[in-house]
């Protein structure tokens, strides 16, 4: 498993599909996952610093693990199958064994900016699916958000299916 961070979220071009862009803590490897609006809206508020007036779903989920004496102590994005991602959400309670959630992988990070819980990827997802840029295009964040915007243009969901699939 790669430590990874929320790089940001945009949108696709072609589409107006949001796009959560994760970026390997050890280098420069990306992996864009396509996600819903309203994951995307729910991790971009949490990222903002932004309250909901109500708790939204991903706040009440965090409210009842607190509340179980439970912490999420990680996400992992764990497969890539006919083009879908599948995630999972650990969480710690006490000495008990850790609980595992299958989840979508838009919830799983909607939960961890919440938990501030570290994220991982299968290394052959991050190696398959992801992007690499070179280390003397990350130098410039201004000519490498152009670089994103460039590639979104073009890009699609299809595109990151593997030879395998």
């Amino acid at each position: 498993m790669l430590e990874m961070v929320i790089y940001g979220v945009s949108f696709d071009m072609v589409g107006k599909q949001p796009i959560v862009l994760l970026k390997t803590l050890a280098g420069n490897r990306f992996l864009p996952i396509w996600i819903g609006h309203p994951e995307a809206a729910a991790i971009l508020m949490r990222l903002q610093g932004a309250e909901p007036p109500r708790p939204a779903t991903h706040d009440l989920f965090m409210k009842v693990v607190d509340d179980l004496g439970g912490e999420v102590s990680q996400v992992a994005i764990t497969e890539l199958r006919d083009n879908t991602f599948f995630a999972e959400i650990t969480i710690q309670q006490g000495v008990a064994a850790d609980t595992v959630l299958d989840s979508r992988p838009s919830d799983a990070l909607a939960v961890a900016v919440r938990a501030d819980a570290p994220i991982f990827a299968a290394e052959h997802i991050v190696t398959e699916s992801g992007i690499e840029f070179e280390q003397d295009q990350m130098d410039d964040s201004d000519e490498m958000v152009e670089k994103f915007r460039t590639f979104l243009e073009d890009v699609s969901p299809e595109d990151f299916l593997s030879d395998s699939n």
